[in-house]
């Protein structure tokens, strides 16, 4: 074994690692799938949204111009699930379901510029203090992290140590979080269904507002810190005097959850979103006036306003971003009711707007999967109800065929083959992603014929291994950086290798632009890079360190796994002139066989032409008449025989495992029976 690779393969304690890419377009210019969270830079014009795609993007929405897609930052593996914009807009963090907490530059990188790893679940939100240039970060795992933001700018590859404050102390998984400019009040909501009041300078809850009866999903806090705004799961938004510490108002406005707050930066109006669809402004002062913006097409996850709140950016679970016309600044409707407390049985039905101001169009996700029985071949359908056709060895989408009936299109493609599970698909991005591993399923469980595999080779005994093979695509950069580095050649692999390596390389070739992820099976991602960029320099050294060392085996050190085998007992029938021998005489027992999986049942013919061919009288059958001797001349041993199994002819391309898992269907040793035919 090379000494480069000694580290990498021993890695006691280490969880189940897997390799992953995403099948996707070389730029993602729409989202794919629902949007968490915005922000809005809007002396530059530019909008941010962070999607479910785990990708970042900018929008021009500058006045007087058609909003468009201007560009994407990608570096996380999960759901990005909040965004702040620091420093002026040169640096925006985000917080992401892989639970990571990510700087990126702005203004001239357009990069991720470090990622802090401190927590240890989903990353579910963000709070930022202007003044102070402190961010506030928390999640499912019940802890809050305060990062000064200058401090992170000036980490680098060589010096990426950070410190942090921590805030611990929670008893559930936070939700959302608010502080104010100064950075002296922090706010926290949870699944506890209380809001707890934290002291950013001694880490101490100072107190507990009780009121919710769900969790809470969004905070608004004034400028000095002495109110809140919270919205809940439970229909309601609370206003609280921090002072007091208690609740001053409660709004009944929407008939469901609240998820989305804005307010006026004196707190005199609110705008409020959630799972009901509709956006609500009202007058604080005067809680009677309410009035309905608009009606989403699908619940409000998160809002941005325009600093003279005349316009409102909406997120939703949907992949398109609205905005829409405020009422601030004109008269809002006043409820029937006089009282302070507004009740949804009273507010407008009928909305300001009827369509959107502006658009940005988002893609449609992928909702639907089935995997052919070549187990290479994916069938999709979107949220749009469009089906398309992927091939995972090509990382590529092969065909698109609009509003087709998916079942129907399942069946008319079906095969009786069987290739066993070798990946698993993962849709919460609302693209492919293709696992690879060996905790399910084996990733190189699946050998097929080179003709199966769509390659023209005379040979038909050469086979390829579907795993084996992607591994080696993905990481094609890499393995030939580190064969130049460190002289290996594959003038050192064997024939058979060769020939092996050489058929895989006309297998399939994934394309450079595919996101390639290492990661824990079910938990955080290691690291994450483009298939191009396996050979550069700094991610040679990382890739060194995290590929796991079942895939070093196979594809360093050149340990090629073996076909699985199938036994079974090959047994004439009854009424045919073929009978077993056992030492020159006829027994009545049966022969039990091995074979790799992917044999098929041409090669058994075979078999028994040649021991049938046998003169010397060991072979393990006796022709009991001559009645087969001319077929044994000149004739393919599939047309001198007639194999079947539970009373079914078989196909002489149809391989073991097929038949064992169609035509036998037991875990039992299978049985073929055979004749001579006439």
């Amino acid at each position: 074994m090379s000494t480069l690779h000694k580290n990498c393969l021993a890695q006691p304690g280490r969880k189940k690692v897997q390799i992953s890419f995403v099948i996707r377009d070389e730029e993602e210019r729409r989202h794919r799938a629902g949007i968490n969270s915005l922000q809005l830079d809007s002396k530059q014009g530019i909008l941010y949204s962070a999607g479910r795609d785990g990708i970042i993007r900018q929008w021009d929405v500058r006045d007087n111009v058609e909003a468009s897609y201007l560009r994407s930052l990608e570096h996380h593996t999960d759901w990005v699930n909040d965004i702040v914009l620091c420093c002026g807009g040169h640096y925006l963090i985000s917080a992401s379901s892989d639970t990571t907490v990510k700087l990126w530059g702005l203004r001239k990188e357009n990069t991720c510029l470090s990622t802090l790893r401190t927590h240890k679940d989903y990353v579910r939100a963000l709070a930022y203090a202007r003044d102070k240039e402190v961010v506030a970060s928390a999640g499912l795992d019940k802890t809050i992290f305060m990062w000064d933001v200058n401090m992170l700018t000036t980490l680098t590859t060589t010096n990426n140590t950070v410190t942090t404050a921590s805030l611990p102390g929670s008893k559930n998984s936070i939700y959302s979080l608010a502080m104010n400019n100064s950075g002296t009040v922090l706010i926290s909501g949870s699944t506890e269904k209380v809001l707890r009041v934290w002291d950013t300078r001694t880490s101490d809850c100072m107190m507990k507002l009780i009121g919710h009866t769900d969790n809470v999903k969004a905070l608004v806090v004034n400028r000095d810190g002495t109110q809140c705004l919270s919205g809940s799961s439970d229909g309601t938004i609370k206003l609280w005097s921090l002072g007091q510490q208690q609740c001053i108002q409660t709004l009944r406005i929407h008939k469901e959850g609240v998820w989305a707050l804005a307010a006026t930066e004196n707190f005199s109006h609110v705008v409020s979103g959630g799972r009901d669809k509709k956006i609500y402004m009202t007058d604080l002062k005067n809680p009677n006036k309410v009035q309905l913006i608009c009606n989403e097409s699908a619940p409000v996850v998160k809002m941005v306003t325009t600093p003279d709140m005349s316009a409102i950016w909406v997120a939703t679970s949907e992949s398109s971003i609205n905005c829409w016309v405020s009422m601030f600044r004109k008269q809002l409707n006043r409820l029937r009711k006089s009282d302070e407390t507004a009740d949804f049985d009273d507010v407008p039905t009928e909305p300001y707007n009827q369509e959107p101001f502006r658009t940005l169009k988002g893609a449609a996700a992928i909702r639907k999967y089935h995997v052919l029985n070549d187990k290479r071949t994916i069938l999709t359908q979107d949220t749009e109800k469009n089906v398309a056709v992927y091939d995972v060895l090509k990382a590529s989408k092969l065909q698109d065929l609009g509003e087709v009936d998916f079942d129907e299109e399942i069946k008319k493609r079906h095969r009786i083959i069987y290739i066993p599970n070798w990946f698993s698909v993962d849709l919460k991005t609302g693209m492919l992603t293709i696992h690879l591993g060996q905790d399910e399923n084996d990733c190189f469980a699946a050998w097929v014929s080179a003709k199966e595999a769509g390659i023209n080779v005379t040979d038909d005994n050469l086979r390829v291994n579907y795993g084996n093979r992607m591994l080696r695509s993905l990481l094609e950069n890499w393995l030939n950086r580190i064969q130049t580095d460190h002289g290996t050649s594959d003038g050192a692999q064997s024939t058979e290798l060769n020939a092996q390596t050489k058929l895989d390389s006309q297998c399939c070739r994934i394309p450079k632009h595919t996101p390639l992820m290492i990661s824990e099976v079910g938990g955080r991602c290691l690291y994450r890079m483009l298939v191009s960029q396996a050979g550069d320099e700094n991610d040679v050294s990382i890739l060194n360190e995290t590929i796991p060392s079942w895939v070093m085996n196979v594809i360093v050190e050149k340990s090629i796994p073996k076909a699985l085998k199938i036994s079974f007992y090959l047994v004439p029938l009854s009424n045919t002139c073929i009978r077993p021998v056992k030492n020159g005489t006829l027994r009545p027992s049966r022969d039990r066989l091995v074979a790799n999986d992917f044999i098929q049942v041409q090669k058994i013919a075979e078999y028994i032409h040649e021991k049938l061919s046998e003169n010397d009288g060991s072979g393990p059958y006796n022709k009991t008449s001559d009645c087969i001797s001319n077929h044994l001349q000149g004739n393919t041993p599939e047309k001198n025989f007639e194999l079947s199994c539970n009373d079914q002819i078989l196909s002489p391309t149809m391989d073991l495992r097929t038949l064992k898992h169609f035509i036998w269907k037991s875990s039992a040793d299978l049985t073929i029976y055979f004749k001579a035919k006439h």
